[in-house]
């Protein structure tokens, strides 16, 4: 792939959207900017001591933020390839949520976009702490303009998180906390492979690792055990095998919400039959990430009407998703999928004889043709052997439900932990655990952030208004 056509193909994208590592070779070390000192210690108030950082801009600041806390927007200058920090830079988004300089910082990786609203993650509840949460490069408009997308891998977005740490340090010197759920918790992972003295611990949810990517049968064991409620699981296969049957009609249905809604499917997949039949493909799958066991008195009979079985995938899976206005913001965590994280492919046996493109379900069906790129193995398989093996003060937390934690990261035995929620989804939290585990997470937790209490303040009201606006879920598929 050209490096020339990812560069026009990034105007593209935004235009359309609003959207290596070596293992071995020791990568170059970025410069992260430094605080002036003089300007730092002359400023007491935290915005005016922010913008005395280098290269970090206070975009603006909430006149009306959540009780105890300032809620700032931020940006922050970033080289596009760390290994030439001399060279083309970007702004990265990041917000912040400042309780007190003395309390313990959570540094929220998204691995998405970075969320508007003020949020407070489980662990910046659970200490009563600061947080930072940070927009993943690539992902618009933390995006370098032209784009080179071979500056868009595992190293460069931790070597990202390694220069905010750095800035900002010297304001927060307590001790510090990396969390996210999905792909921000993989990132957090990645960050602490390369950085492992940038925080004094992880708090990973539902990050999966697919350490070998061919080796998918973990995924199909899953959906042969998933659940208390073997009826349930029969159903829903029904319902995949129904919506192929009746793919004239439906499609028929599709196209008409796609005239109504102006959804296209000319750059990405390419014709609204394959969107349809990725859409069915995902949908037992987005059913178990997203819903619970008592969703399954929700899922329709073979002999439903063909209304109803629509209305029921859409609501599951999302018929709008894979148009090319759903599916084109994503085009990052795709290019990193497609290239060095790997995905999920089921073989979906149930199915033989009624899908129309076989191998349709892997990243690079999910990303613009210019896009698509061949996968390297080694980057995974450098993490997954450092995280068991050199890894510590890793908290790792799975929903037992969740068709992403089928393959999961295992840590090694220094001070870390695996824990799973039973029955929970892609939502699972320490919150979900049982009692005991629940009780050794938050221990470990506030241990590693040094405190040994929440220590609280907010009422109830304000906690609850504050926390339900946490962004967990965000669609990510393979």
């Amino acid at each position: 792939m050209l490096i020339r056509t990812r560069r026009a193909l990034a105007a593209t994208l935004v235009a359309a959207t609003a959207v290596g590592l070596a293992v071995g070779v020791a990568p170059a070390q970025a410069v992260p900017a430094q605080p002036d000192a003089t300007s730092v210690a002359g400023a007491t108030d935290i915005a005016d001591r922010l913008r005395a950082i280098p290269g970090l801009t206070v975009v603006s600041e909430s006149a009306t933020p959540p009780a105890g806390y300032r809620f700032l927007l931020l940006a922050y200058t970033q080289p596009v390839d760390h290994r030439k920090p001399g060279g083309p830079s970007f702004q990265q988004r990041f917000q912040l949520l400042h309780r007190d300089v003395d309390r313990p910082m959570i540094l929220h990786t998204t691995g998405y976009h970075m969320p508007a609203n003020p949020f407070r993650s489980e662990p910046t509840r659970l200490v009563d702490g600061n947080q930072i949460s940070v927009e993943q490069r690539f992902f618009s408009p933390s995006r370098p303009d032209p784009a080179d997308w071979d500056d868009l891998d595992i190293w460069q977005a931790a070597t990202d998180h390694h220069r905010i740490v750095a800035a900002l340090r010297p304001l927060y010197p307590a001790k510090w906390i990396s969390t996210g759920a999905s792909k921000g918790g993989m990132t957090s992972v990645y960050h602490r492979r390369f950085y492992p003295d940038d925080v004094n611990g992880v708090v990973a949810y539902v990050a999966p690792q697919d350490r070998v990517n061919p080796f998918d049968h973990a995924y199909d064991r899953f959906f042969d055990t998933v659940g208390t409620d073997a009826a349930c699981r029969a159903r829903l296969a029904d319902v995949q095998r129904e919506a192929l049957r009746r793919r004239p009609e439906m499609v028929a249905k599709y196209q008409a919400a796609a005239d109504a809604e102006g959804w296209t499917f000319t750059r990405v997949l390419g014709s609204i039959d394959r969107a349809y039949e990725m859409t069915v493909l995902d949908t037992v799958w987005a059913f178990w990430q997203y819903s619970t066991q008592a969703d399954c008195a929700t899922v329709p009979a073979a002999t439903a009407t063909s209304d109803e079985l629509y209305a029921f995938i859409d609501s599951v899976a999302g018929f709008a998703f894979y148009s090319d206005s759903g599916i084109l913001p994503y085009a990052p965590y795709y290019y990193q999928a497609a290239t060095q994280l790997g995905w999920p492919q089921p073989r979906f046996e149930h199915l033989r004889g009624l899908t129309r493109y076989p191998g349709l379900y892997q990243a690079n069906s999910s990303l613009p043709p210019e896009l698509r790129g061949h996968h390297d193995a080694r980057p995974m398989l450098d993490v997954d052997v450092w995280v068991r093996s050199r890894s510590e003060r890793m908290l790792f937390v799975y929903g037992a439900n969740d068709p992403w934690g089928a393959e999961q990261f295992t840590p090694s035995r220094r001070d870390s932990a695996t824990y799973t929620a039973p029955g929970a989804n892609h939502g699972a939290n320490i919150t979900a655990l049982d009692p005991a585990d629940r009780a050794a997470a938050t221990a470990m937790l506030r241990r590693w952030a040094g405190t040994d209490t929440a220590a609280p303040t907010l009422t109830a009201q304000e906690i609850t208004a504050l926390d339900e606006a946490e962004p967990r879920g965000t669609r990510r598929t393979r």
